[in-house]
């Protein structure tokens, strides 16, 4: 029976396929489409590792110390049975072969459901099993982490309007996300999470629809269940009938369509009808992405996320030599032009998985040490991404962003850290460009009212609308419940945005928007009317972007900010937007 549930759209696109429902243990597994010639292979893999798992239980029991406990041997038997009960093994292999899923995948799959099945039983004895199966399982994904996988089919080569597979969770982080960037995976649904939570980000880095606070959908959504995520409207259709599916399919070829005519615009210069040259630039979280970016017609990369660099580490945090080898990529990839990194931005919705207890038993995690608080608390970690910064920039045009300043000793001891970081590099002879450009992410209303010091101080800002918008209303941006308060158009926060933009220019410091806000097309004649010159955003958002600034005259749109800037009452607000839209 089809039956529609409420969640908040963080992205403008649809999305249909078969419901997914991840649980926490499958995010640590690979998951893509097997090729149709490679199937009985990736079976053939797994049975391999089930063969494997089974010598070794057999050797675990030959080996056992004659006075070992008779529930030693007894033990290792369930495990034995367990891994022969067509439960794990015919179920997972049929899921290869007619849902082309990987091995681990399917396993992961097949464990979930299972689990699912034993949180049901009453019996206390049977229900305890559970953990003996999830420690079967285990063994087997070990063995598999060591055999070499079937290569993933090309999913480029899919088509677009194919049915896919929708994940539905309660909740992913952002790092967990970034696993999920083949076609395999058309959409997403959470039940928690806000429009601009750092998991919706990704979810739109990924550019593919997701709906994200949307209440109980993992407990109501059945695996396999047909899904539409409508991006636009933000609700989720779960068993829709053949008359909507038809309906959205037809949506999404119109989409597409829309999307292959913005490709023209890709090598137009981007300068408005009255001849402004607008810089546009790409937001990354991956030093891969660059490459993306440059494809997409982006002048420079404006925020490269250095943290998920951080979060995606297994080893602990990476060394110097891992993070230079991913700046250079980087720089490398984007051939001459600027590359904006941001130093790490860790905490709040961003915990590192070391230290996700500690930030989670923080009092208020979006208050609390996060971003430059964290990096000036441990100055060793700092100086070592500041020298893989540095040693970056002989390779190419890069600038440093600092997340979260508010204080003037914050700027000053990240500056003698950067110094400090040079002679570092000076005395080992290491090369790097002296004349490296440093800024402030602004997002703090502090910040805004310290405007001055910062322009003394630093070489160009960036406004990060996302947190700003989230401090000046106190609101936490991946809190659900508030979500509906989250507003970039109240009058405070455009206050603070033109002010930031006007003073800047006034100074002649180099200003940008790498916020949610600057890939949105509903806002880019309002920010050019602010002044702004030089936004950043997914690659994805750019050419939509591009066409709103084309039809744009900023000397009229100019004039058509002020009676937004001096509404205050809703009604005037709206009246002055709507004008500012359409005259």
């Amino acid at each position: 029976m089809s039956f529609t549930l409420h969640g908040i759209p963080v992205s403008r696109d649809f999305a249909i396929g078969r419901a997914h429902l991840l649980a926490r243990a499958a995010l640590d597994v690979s998951h893509y489409l097997v090729d149709e010639d490679h199937i009985d292979e990736e079976i053939e893999r797994l049975r391999r590792a089930r063969a494997t798992v089974r010598s070794e239980l057999q050797v675990l029991k030959r080996d056992l110390p004659r006075d070992a406990p008779e529930e030693m041997a007894a033990f290792l038997d369930v495990h034995a049975m367990i891994l022969d009960d067509e439960m794990l093994a015919d179920v997972p292999e049929t899921l290869i072969r007619v849902r082309r899923y990987n091995a681990e995948w399917a396993l992961t799959t097949q464990l979930e459901e299972l689990m699912r099945q034993f949180d049901e039983i009453e019996d206390e004895y049977l229900r305890a099993r559970k953990a003996d199966i999830e420690q079967v399982v285990e063994r087997i994904l070990k063995v598999l982490a060591g055999a070499a996988g079937i290569p993933p089919v090309d999913a480029a080569a899919d088509d677009e309007e194919a049915p896919g597979v929708i994940v539905v969770a309660h909740d992913i982080a952002p790092a967990d996300m970034l696993q999920f960037r083949d076609r395999t995976f058309h959409g997403f649904v959470t039940d928690l999470g806000g429009r601009t939570s750092h998991t919706a980000i990704v979810a739109r880095s990924l550019d593919i629809p997701a709906a994200v606070g949307v209440p109980s959908a993992s407990e109501v959504i059945r695996q396999d269940d047909w899904v539409i995520i409508d991006g636009d409207a933000g609700i989720v259709i779960v068993d829709p009938s053949e008359i909507i599916l038809e309906e959205y399919r037809h949506r999404q070829r119109e989409r597409l369509l829309h999307k292959k005519r913005l490709q023209r615009l890709l090598r137009t210069p981007t300068v408005t009808l009255d001849g402004v040259q607008v810089g546009l630039l790409a937001n990354i979280e991956l030093a891969e992405d660059a490459a993306s970016a440059l494809a997409a017609g982006a002048v420079g990369v404006g925020l490269f996320r250095s943290e998920f660099l951080f979060m995606n580490s297994r080893e602990g945090l990476p060394d110097e030599n891992t993070q230079f080898e991913a700046y250079r990529t980087a720089v490398e990839s984007m051939k001459g032009l600027p590359v904006t990194i941001r130093t790490v931005d860790i905490g709040a919705d961003k915990p590192l998985d070391s230290r996700v207890a500690e930030f989670e038993t923080a009092p208020n995690p979006a208050l609390g040490l996060r971003a430059i608080r964290w990096s000036l608390s441990e100055p060793s970690m700092f100086l070592t991404q500041l020298r893989a910064l540095l040693r970056a920039s002989a390779y190419g045009q890069v600038k440093i962003l600092v997340p979260m300043m508010a204080h003037a000793r914050e700027i000053d001891q990240t500056l003698e850290l950067l110094e400090q970081a040079k002679r570092q590099l000076d005395d080992a002879g290491v090369p790097y460009d002296p004349t490296i450009k440093i800024g402030a992410m602004i997002e703090i209303p502090a910040a805004v009212l310290m405007l001055p010091m910062f322009l003394r101080r630093l070489d160009f800002l960036s406004i990060g609308t996302n947190d700003l918008i989230q401090y000046t209303l106190a609101i936490d941006r991946a809190d659900n419940a508030v979500a509906h308060l989250y507003d970039p158009l109240h009058p405070a926060v455009l206050q603070l945005i033109a002010r930031t933009i006007h003073e800047s220019r006034e100074a002649g410091v180099p200003i940008s928007v790498c916020g949610e806000m600057a890939g949105d097309p509903a806002m880019t004649r309002l920010l050019l009317g602010m002044g702004l010159r030089e936004f950043s955003m997914h690659p994805s958002q750019l050419l939509q972007v591009k066409q709103e600034i084309l039809r744009s005259d900023c000397g009229r749109l100019e004039q058509l900010v002020r009676p937004v800037l001096d509404a205050y009452e809703p009604d005037a607000l709206e009246a002055a937007l709507e004008r500012l839209q359409h005259d």
